[in-house]
């Protein structure tokens, strides 16, 4: 009896120790905690943070680690394979190849477009679409410059960015020395914009006959058939309204006496002298308005006195498009990327870089400012002056036209 009740104390103390041993495992190895849970959000934070996500883990073990990264701003960037770099730059230049080609397909689209008006395709009908290029006197060639060295012939428009092309035309010719090197300029950026303007800077086609006299026009041929020919056009009304502002809205003298003060006398009803210089007509407010410069336009009588100064004279009869096949029509609403493809396409965008300018509003907001308080017949007599410009160079007709 005294054996059997000590197997039987011996059998439950065992037990007890058993149970009592798998109760600490199974603490050990996560099953259940005996000792109450910490709040995470209340934890202090190791005082030095690793930079980045640490996941450590063991075959032999039963517990992770984890280091989490408080300072992202340290963080190591994860270096490219080289596969993955050749992909990337892949990607780049097909980029570049796809904008290339639509630039071209841009180009094309603009051409076509003016052999379409040229052709008569289109509605509009205009003076000298169909003259040939031999009967355009030599006075009207006075924009077409030339640059023998690149081979390059480039007609100027006023108002379109042409202060900026005439310079990068005097870096390529190499007509005009910097006093401070006693060299050429290389920068046109550096080019005084107030020198670049003096005619006798520029090579153009209406000097030819004092060059090579009666061998000029078959110069002009040729350097026609075998240069790189470009413009730069702008909507036409915007280009008015930038002309009149320059020219009339601050005081330049030449501009005043030759062209504002016979808008005054006749449309201002001025009544008296007008004064002698600008700056006393801008003393006491007397100058010409935007709707007085479009009536001035508009008069029959403007022209049987002199043609259009060259600021307001249709780019048509500027640059003569139906009869100088233009490989590149650049305009100013596109004028960063235009230059860019243009000096790629000249080959000289390792020599120079085109200008940096400041860039205008938008053509829709100056033409609903400045056209609000013109009358909508003058708007539509003004447009049919400019159309062949409109359509030449695909300027949509203006929302004042075809709105009231």
């Amino acid at each position: 009896m005294g054996t059997w009740r000590g197997l039987r104390v011996a059998f439950i103390l065992g037990s007890l120790f058993m149970i009592l041993l798998i109760i600490v495992y199974w603490d050990d190895v996560g099953g259940f905690k005996l000792y109450p849970l910490k709040d995470p959000k209340h934890e202090s934070l190791p005082s030095a943070c690793c930079s980045q996500l640490t996941v450590t883990t063991s075959k032999t073990r039963t517990s992770s680690t984890v280091s989490i990264s408080t300072t992202a701003s340290n963080a190591t960037p994860i270096p490219k394979t080289a596969g993955q770099e050749k992909d990337e730059q892949e990607k780049q230049e097909q980029r570049k190849e796809d904008g290339e080609k639509e630039r071209n397909k841009e180009q094309e689209k603009r051409k076509q477009r003016i052999m379409d008006v040229c052709s008569g395709r289109g509605a509009v009908e205009f003076p000298g679409r169909t003259r040939p290029f031999e009967q355009i006197p030599n006075r009207e060639l006075d924009h077409l410059i030339v640059d023998d060295t690149h081979q390059i012939i480039y007609c100027y428009v006023p108002k379109v960015a042409c202060t900026n092309w005439k310079r990068v035309m005097v870096v390529l010719s190499q007509s005009l020395i910097s006093p401070s090197s006693g060299k050429p300029y290389t920068d046109p950026e550096a080019v005084p914009p107030d020198l670049v303007h003096n005619s006798s800077l520029h090579l153009t086609f209406a000097k030819f006959w004092r060059h090579y006299g009666s061998l000029s026009r078959h110069l002009m041929a040729l350097k026609l058939q075998h240069y790189t020919k470009f413009l730069f056009v702008r909507d036409p009304f915007v280009r008015l309204i930038s002309a009149f502002r320059n020219k009339f809205g601050k005081p330049n003298e030449d501009f005043y006496k030759q062209f504002g003060s016979v808008m005054l006398r006749r449309y201002g009803n001025v009544s008296g002298s007008l004064p002698e210089t600008v700056a006393e007509a801008f003393a006491e407010g007397i100058k010409p308005t935007f709707h007085q410069f479009i009536t001035y336009l508009l008069d029959p009588e403007t022209e049987r006195e002199s043609i259009f100064n060259e600021h307001w004279r249709q780019v048509y009869r500027l640059c003569h498009p139906c009869q100088v096949k233009y490989d590149f029509i650049g305009r100013l609403e596109t004028l960063e990327t235009d230059a860019e493809h243009l000096l790629k396409l000249l080959e000289v965008d390792d020599l120079l870089r085109f200008p940096s300018g400041a860039r205008n509003r938008t053509a829709a907001s100056w033409e609903r400012d400045w056209f609000a308080q013109i009358p909508i017949t003058t708007r539509r007599k003004l447009y049919k002056l400019y159309e062949p410009d409109f359509e030449l160079f695909g300027y949509p007709e203006p929302d004042s036209v075809a709105h009231q």
